[in-house]
């Protein structure tokens, strides 16, 4: 019988992380597609640098931040009193940044699709700049948003090297699920590995499909 917290803390910061990237990513993309000025590619670059870089530099250098003597850990120990790295909360800083990319590259494709004569109604119907965003450009890119947040979300669950560098192995506070397997792995423990992993991989693909099934559906629409 496996431990199923690893299990559950992998979903909660799957969960979290995806619901402050939504609420950060949003604007972002927003930003980006509707931006013309010139460094632009500079910040969409530094924006995808997760994509391109080993997760173990990332957690490397989120490690050194998040320690006591660095800048943002020592902010945080000061303010809430326990230290950012090797906590659930730094796991949570860390998997915003790492998956950035995943929530803001498919809002930012959503929102360029979105026809400007579509937004350009709505003005001449005497909406705001932030109606037309609620209630017109945001019920039009709908895929993207389900897309984006799916990739977030499934991209946390996955996580491992930043995870490792930032989090450690503490029993029931930063053991997520592919972090249990590697220390079974290295245990020799195959069989509970093969468990844990048999279950990410079946719910990774059914998320998968959900979306593809569910993008299959508006695209009819």
């Amino acid at each position: 019988m496996i431990n199923p917290e690893p299990l559950i803390l992998t979903l909660k910061l799957a969960g979290l992380t995806t619901a402050i990237l939504y609420v950060v990513g949003l604007p972002v993309a927003w930003f980006l597609s509707q931006s013309r000025m010139r460094l632009k590619p500079v910040l969409e670059a530094v924006l995808a640098l997760p994509l391109v870089l080993p997760p173990s530099v990332l957690g490397f250098y989120f490690l050194l931040a998040f320690s006591r003597q660095g800048w943002l850990g020592g902010l945080w120990e000061k303010a809430f009193d326990h230290q950012l790295a090797f906590s659930f909360d730094g796991l949570v800083f860390g998997s915003v940044i790492f998956s950035f990319p995943f929530m803001v590259h498919p809002l930012q494709a959503g929102f360029n699709a979105i026809p400007r004569n579509l937004s350009e109604a709505s003005y001449s119907l005497g909406k705001s700049t932030l109606e037309t965003l609620i209630k017109v450009i945001l019920p039009a890119m709908k895929s993207s948003i389900l897309t984006g947040g799916v990739l977030a979300f499934a991209h946390t669950v996955g996580e491992f090297g930043v995870v490792l560098m930032i989090g450690g192995s503490i029993e029931g506070k930063t053991k997520v699920a592919s972090i249990a397997i590697y220390d079974l792995v290295e245990s020799l423990d195959y069989n509970s590995a093969h468990i844990y992993s048999a279950i990410l991989f079946a719910f990774s693909f059914m998320i998968l499909l959900t979306v593809y099934l569910v993008n299959k559906k508006l695209d009819i629409r």
